[in-house]
């Protein structure tokens, strides 16, 4: 018996299939995205934080970024101008930005003296007495420039390469590119860092996969003696029982994963349950400072009240930097000075710069007797520097128009200059480096190309270095 067929009009027919519809595109769409991660190193079962291949041969195996929040003065600190102390109190000769954070006055000269330090008699402020005796080992970046006179811009700029948009800070796609060398510890761990102006966006992964993001132990308004991994300890449960407790976990998502076809977000759901179990006994030994010599404390500064905060931070870094973590960031900010300094800049300044200073110059002195110095980049500065005009009668404004940064170590070369702001310090002038071009140096620092390092998400390949950057070749050993 023939059964008859019944009749479908178009409209209908469009009506009931409209779902269908969506769920072919979505379908298409989410399995691009699923293609993009594999190819990506990102395909179900592969650890994505192994050590990945760099595009060539790098110069530095890993990153500390010695952050100092607030923008530090660069025409009080490494980039000595003799025309600012000449014409003190008089009116800049040329025109001030467009775009000014606040109103400023006439120029202003550095309350601090300057003196030509190392081999090649390099001028260093005597804010900095101990940094000063590692100035050979030293590549001042003085054409630095960026976008925005903002904190808060500033930061997500130099942090991510963006002031609008969020993105993936640099220590992840650094951590994304390279993977890590210790699968105990993360990839990217950042030490007391700021909450504000940005906060966890300065060290988020944004639209990479979660376990790319930094891991920060304790924020700035702590000690860093508090600078520890919270719940680091199961108070409850035995390591055993803890493993047959994961492992179960594993074996439920597992089969979710199956059932869905993949989904990268629950992928790193899985993974960072498994590293912190791991974490358990690894993270403990680094935090544990009791084994080190009493030497060491003492170069790092740990025997004064006013160094010793930063002195410990910088010493963990070395720490996890040895342990094959591939980027650490570690930052210098209170909750009331900081080093933005719109008045009482000899105060402020002096504060700021003798907590540092002994904390820095032991880093860089330890890496090199140790002989990591040369496979490790350490990159010291702000999100800007300041004006030469005063702003008030004793404060600087804030510059994004020209300032300093430096790096040493990772194969830069020592004891450098490059670039240049104008005669009073105010506009980077020679060999200009904008943020754009020292996030593609410090990748091309690690064997990664900035323009084939990408992700794809929303439909287009994204980059660090958004569609620019220019890899400083001048500054390369």
């Amino acid at each position: 018996m023939r059964h008859s067929i019944p009749k479908v009009h178009r409209r209908a027919m469009l009506k009931r299939s409209a779902l269908g519809f969506g769920h072919l595109a979505m379908s298409a769409m989410l399995a691009d995205e699923v293609a993009a991660s594999a190819d990506e190193g990102n395909a179900p079962g592969k650890d994505p934080l192994a050590p990945q291949s760099p595009h060539f041969v790098p110069r530095a195996k890993r990153v500390i970024f010695l952050f100092m929040k607030g923008g530090p003065s660069h025409v009080d600190t490494f980039d000595y101008k003799p025309q600012l102390q000449k014409d003190d109190g008089k009116e800049l000769p040329f025109a001030k930005p467009r775009v000014q954070f606040a109103k400023t006055n006439k120029l202003l000269k550095s309350p601090w003296k300057f003196k030509p330090r190392g081999e090649l008699g390099i001028q260093v402020s005597e804010l900095f007495p101990h940094v000063s005796q590692c100035v050979d080992d030293l590549c001042f970046l003085h054409s630095v420039h960026g976008t925005n006179p903002a904190h808060g811009g500033a930061l997500l700029k130099l942090h991510t390469g963006s002031d609008s948009f969020v993105r993936p800070s640099m220590g992840a796609w650094v951590t994304y590119g390279l993977g890590t060398e210790n699968q105990n510890l993360p990839g990217f761990v950042t030490i007391c860092p700021t909450l504000a102006h940005g906060g966890v966006k300065n060290w988020g992964s944004a639209f990479l996969p979660a376990h790319y993001q930094g891991t920060p132990l304790g924020n700035a308004s702590q000690p860093s003696t508090q600078a520890k991994l919270k719940y680091l300890r199961n108070q409850k449960l035995t390591s055993a029982d803890q493993q047959v407790q994961l492992q179960m976990l594993r074996q439920l998502n597992q089969q979710h994963l199956q059932d869905v076809g993949g989904n990268p977000d629950l992928e790193a759901r899985i993974r960072s349950f498994e590293l912190a179990f791991r974490m358990q006994t690894e993270m403990p030994l680094v935090e544990d400072l009791s084994e080190e010599s009493e030497a060491t404390m003492r170069l790092y500064g740990l025997d004064d009240p006013a160094t010793e905060d930063f002195g410990r931070q910088c010493l963990l870094a070395r720490r996890f930097s040895e342990r094959g973590v591939r980027f650490v960031q570690v930052t210098h900010s209170d909750t009331k000075v900081q080093w933005d300094q719109h008045a009482d800049l000899l105060n402020g300044h002096t504060k700021n710069a003798k907590e540092v200073d002994r904390g820095i110059a032991g880093l860089l002195k330890d890496l090199k007797q140790r002989g990591m110095l040369e496979e490790t980049l350490v990159m010291w500065g702000g999100e800007f520097g300041r004006t030469p005009v005063a702003e008030g009668n004793n404060g600087r404004d804030h510059n994004p128009e020209g300032f300093t940064m430096w790096m040493a170590g990772g194969g830069v070369k020592a004891g450098f200059r490059y670039g240049a702001t104008d005669e009073y310090g105010y506009y980077a002038v020679e060999d200009k480096m904008h943020v754009h071009d020292l996030h593609a140096t410090l990748l091309h620092l690690l064997g990664l190309n900035h323009e084939r390092l990408t992700y794809r998400h929303a439909g287009r390949d994204f980059r660090l270095t958004d569609v620019a950057g220019r890899v400083a070749t001048g500054i390369l050993a």
